[in-house]
């Protein structure tokens, strides 16, 4: 074999063994994402007005999959009365919490709760107008299970329709909005 034969061959093989090495990389970072959001994280688009102003229709998060639901999280549920259909909504009351709304203020075990995400256009309006954002309704959540309610409280479909949820039901938390790029944040109220 000539010595320019030689340097082709060797350049051949250098180009095969770089585009296997591509690939073998590429499927490995496949697999790591396929696991890492199969198992860990959730990546999630928010459709409709539910949560308004907090969240907009086509806002992309990230949700972790593991998680003990606190009061305020903002989370990802199985929909209680739609098959196969996903909420976002925000806990409310935990386990054994009494949860009352008297007025548009809301109790938790007859302390007054602030709520800052409620400060917004649409609570605002019914405020002008008389009305109150969020219906009166006092309960008891049972063991187990959660009170979640959407921050667009006139137009969210939450417990106050379907009751309280399972942490069954509960699948992940919301932990970052990353789109649109201008409202990337990790805090939701």
């Amino acid at each position: 074999m000539t010595k320019s034969k030689k340097k082709q061959a060797a350049e051949e093989e250098s180009w095969g063994s770089f585009f296997r090495d591509v690939l073998v990389m590429f499927t490995i970072f496949v697999a790591i994402y396929y696991v890492i959001f199969s198992f860990f994280l959730a990546n999630e688009v928010v459709s409709g007005p539910s949560m308004q102003p907090t969240f907009e229709d086509g806002d992309r998060l990230i949700a972790v999959r593991k998680f003990t639901p606190k009061r305020n999280d903002i989370v990802i549920i199985k929909a209680p009365d739609e098959a196969k259909a996903m909420y976002i909504k925000r806990v409310i009351g935990l386990p054994g919490d009494t949860v009352q709304s008297k007025n548009d203020v809301l109790y938790v075990n007859g302390k007054k709760i602030a709520e800052p995400y409620l400060n917004n256009k649409y609570y605002k309006a019914d405020k002008a107008a008389g009305v109150n954002y969020t219906s009166n309704f006092k309960i008891k959540v049972p063991k187990g299970q959660y009170w979640v309610m959407g921050d667009h409280r006139d137009v969210s479909k939450d417990s106050r329709s379907f009751g309280p949820v399972k942490r069954s039901s509960i699948l992940s938390k919301v932990v970052l909005r990353y789109f649109p790029f201008t409202k990337i944040s990790t805090s939701f109220y």
